[in-house]
């Protein structure tokens, strides 16, 4: 019994400490992105600050996300073991909203990187940026879902 309780509180603690690093990291990336990655690409593609916003929009909604799923990680632990129909309810809004954020992340960290080596065609950078809006816009839609699940008890659930 003591067993499974410090269990469940290491699972909490360590996906609460990872989204925590993970954030930091991701804030080190928007500081190398306004810092380096956007000079170069306003001179390889031409862009504009303004068209160039979506990368720097995009970082900061990945930092935002781990913020929230980091503290999402406490409301579930101490969600009751009754409340069986809302404990699945915020695992299923918690895994989509992960699922999402790891799409946006892998787009804003490693598909930019194509676009700014030196012998990358420059085909296809308003496609990415494009790509790359929709998935901030997605992302945001879902982390928004889940906050208000989360400030409504998860009410749109009766337990069970």
């Amino acid at each position: 019994m003591a067993k499974d309780h410090l269990d469940r509180y290491v699972f909490f603690y360590e996906r609460f400490v990872g989204n925590q690093k993970s954030r930091l990291e991701s804030d080190k990336g928007l500081q190398k992105t306004k810092s380096e990655d956007l000079a170069k690409l306003r001179v390889r593609y031409g862009s504009s600050e303004g068209e160039l916003q979506v990368i720097t929009d995009a970082w900061l909604q990945i930092i935002e996300c781990r913020r929230v799923l980091k503290w999402s990680y406490v409301y579930g632990y101490y969600l009751p073991e009754s409340e069986r129909v809302k404990k699945e309810l915020f695992g299923y809004l918690q895994g989509e909203d992960e699922s999402g954020l790891e799409r946006l992340h892998k787009c804003a960290e490693q598909e930019l990187k194509s676009y700014l080596q030196e012998n990358d065609a420059t085909e296809g950078f308003d496609n990415f940026r494009l790509k790359l809006l929709g998935l901030t816009k997605s992302t945001q839609t879902y982390f928004e879902n889940l906050v208000r699940a989360l400030e409504n008890g998860l009410s749109d659930v009766d337990s069970q």
